[in-house]
């Protein structure tokens, strides 16, 4: 099975555990959730979704990225005064740089960084359990 089954499958079943019914618009946002290879905002899924299947509201959009992140299965991210944008929850651990003249997220993840971050937390007698870092980056001229 295919990555993209596999997470509708989990998102599916995160709505049914929820007891929420997957109707065909629901259907259409979470595949449009999987496929996602960015982190897409409300609008941005809604619009997506509607190209699959049409007359799915915006509201049913909210309330479905609201459940499943109530349930473990997506993460919401709030980057500085943007809006909200989604990924899958089970993701490996990755840090985030967004661009702040596209609005573009690129995700990292660098060996050094972690390791100074658990040095300086072990310094001042304490383990990382859970971090975010978000760098906010423009591009530099090529020359």
């Amino acid at each position: 099975m295919n990555d993209t089954r596999e997470h509708i499958e989990k998102l599916t079943d995160a709505l049914r555990r929820a007891g929420i019914r997957v109707t065909r618009q629901r259907a259409a946002i979470l595949e449009v959730l999987a496929d996602a290879q960015d982190h897409p905002d409300a609008p941005e899924l809604h619009s997506r979704a509607n190209a699959i299947a049409p007359g799915i509201s915006l509201s049913t959009v909210y309330r479905t990225l609201s459940t499943l992140e109530t349930q473990g299965v997506i993460q919401r991210h709030q980057f500085d005064g943007a809006s909200a944008r989604f990924e899958p929850a089970e993701t490996d651990h990755h840090d985030h740089m967004i661009d702040v003249e596209t609005g573009k997220v690129i995700e990292f993840c660098n060996d050094r960084i972690e390791k100074l971050q658990a040095e300086i937390a072990a310094e001042l007698g304490y383990e990382i359990v859970h971090h975010r870092m978000e760098l906010y980056v423009r591009k530099t001229g090529q020359g």
